[in-house]
């Protein structure tokens, strides 16, 4: 799973065990049997809740303790750089002609000649 850093065999056996007990939930047909499986399910998920929890602090325990270091200066600044890269618009402008039809790809190029090529001229003025 991308992005999910911080799951384990533990956390990975408690999802396989409440899928297992939802499944068993919803293929239950006698009201005792649904009723049964339905407390099983809610345990399960229960039990999930608590390994992704202690999982996740245990995660985080060890990165704050690793960032704490010399070598973790480095992973303080990895850690920015996806951040950045995670919250960056996608209905940005990746790419502009200029004037001449030459196309401008690169940010500071689109900076500089995107200010004329938006300019009031070319996007037509209002009344």
């Amino acid at each position: 799973m991308k992005g999910v850093w911080w799951w384990n065999e533990g956390v990975k056996e408690k999802v396989k065990e409440k899928k297992d007990a939802y499944a068993a939930f919803m293929n239950s047909r006698a009201d005792e049997e649904k009723e049964f499986n339905k407390g099983r399910y809610k345990t399960a998920n229960k039990a999930t809740k608590k390994a992704v929890a202690v999982a996740k602090c245990g995660a985080y325990d060890r990165l704050y303790r690793k960032l704490e270091t010399k070598e973790g200066e480095k992973e303080v600044f990895k850690l920015a750089r996806a951040r950045d890269r995670s919250t960056r618009d996608l209905g940005v402008v990746r790419c502009i002609k200029d004037e001449d039809g030459r196309v401008l790809s690169g940010d500071a190029e689109i900076r500089t000649d995107g200010k004329s090529t938006f300019s009031d001229s070319s996007m037509g003025k209002r009344a």
